[in-house]
């Protein structure tokens, strides 16, 4: 009686041991799924916060094109003729206001207005810009020897960065007075009293439809431009 006992004990411990393993080996597979999953949305995450901090940096390019002349492309040279002061606009920018459509980036932004009686103004309101376009010299192009491998994994690559997108609304909130410093001809040091125009800039960063984004960071910024 005693030896039955053992040997249908060893098959017990073994299904035990079986089952045991089965449940461990299934929790680390969940586990690494869950790791990867993880790892991709802060990739998302971070990839979403620099296209954020590249609209910040397109509107800035913009008011300043506008306020020295902007470039001509094929000379390289800037049109200083058509310089002007970037100014909020007189009527209500569209899309700032609740008979059109107000996208989610505007809405993250609780001290910009788009209620239906918003007298709301602004310098420039640029959205569903596709972050792609600006990057594309530098992966289509010889402006990098890039290695990205086959012509497969560029394609993969570009249709990746494409859904990626970009807002940013620029405001004049003032002019400011600002001291610039620099060295006369004898190398002493000089103040001078400058004036210049302060601008306040919102920029999304957006991942996927701007009306229904995967992944929506808003930035603002503030910036003092001479005149």
């Amino acid at each position: 009686m005693i030896k039955k006992k053992e040997k249908g004990f060893a098959l017990v411990l073994a299904l035990v041991l079986l089952l045991t393993m089965s449940l461990m080996g299934g929790s680390l597979v969940v586990t690494a799924s869950l790791d990867h999953r993880g790892n991709n949305s802060s990739d998302e995450y971070q990839q979403t916060f620099y296209v954020a901090e590249t609209a910040l940096l397109e509107a800035q390019k913009s008011l300043m094109d506008r306020m020295i002349g902007p470039v001509n492309v094929a000379s390289g040279m800037r049109n200083y003729d058509a310089r002007s002061m970037p100014i909020n606009q007189s009527t209500p920018v569209a899309g700032t206001t609740a008979n059109v459509n107000v996208t989610p980036c505007v809405k993250s932004f609780k001290n910009i207005d788009s209620s239906s009686d918003s007298t709301f103004r602004v310098v420039e309101y640029v959205r569903d810009q596709n972050f792609y376009d600006i990057i594309q010299p530098i992966i289509e192009g010889d402006v990098l020897d890039l290695t990205l491998g086959s012509d497969e994994d560029i394609d993969k690559e570009k249709k990746k960065l494409s859904q990626y997108r970009y807002e940013y609304i620029s405001v004049l909130v003032g002019m400011e007075t600002f001291t610039g410093t620099g060295t006369s001809v004898k190398k002493t040091q000089f103040n001078a009293q400058k004036r210049g125009a302060a601008y306040r800039i919102y920029g999304c960063g957006i991942l996927g439809p701007v009306d229904r984004p995967e992944i929506l960071v808003p930035l603002e910024t503030l910036v003092i431009l001479s005149y």
